[in-house]
């Protein structure tokens, strides 16, 4: 195997929130953080939405690599970055300008507020 897990997006429902907590509660390496509003500004997130092609074009090739592969392991984990791709494609830029906005306002929008522009 070669790489480590990461979170790709926020957990959409408790089920989700159960098993993020988990891995993370169980990581005998602290890999987890919840540190990352220390780190990110609007403009870190701007520039890297600006170059998220750099990700697509990783996940992608490993996704070819893996799917191809006849181990049942590597087969679930192109499963994964498919669905990491699919993100890219759909909800990811509404959740990164919800994230822009709490970057900007901490809180949460309410649904008729208009959101920053990537």
């Amino acid at each position: 195997m070669t790489g480590q897990e990461f979170v790709y997006r926020q957990p959409r429902n408790a089920v989700e929130v159960d098993r993020l907590l988990f891995a993370a509660w169980t990581d005998p390496l602290s890999g987890y953080g919840w540190d990352g509003d220390q780190h990110w500004t609007a403009d870190l997130v701007r520039s890297w939405w600006h170059e998220r092609s750099r990700l697509r074009e990783w996940a992608t090739s490993l996704h070819i690599a893996w799917s191809a592969n006849s181990d049942e392991i590597y087969r679930e984990l192109s499963a994964g970055l498919n669905d990491l791709l699919a993100y890219l494609d759909g909800e990811l830029e509404t959740d990164l300008r919800v994230y822009l906005y709490w970057l900007h306002e901490r809180r949460s929008p309410d649904l008729n507020e208009v959101l920053p522009r990537l």
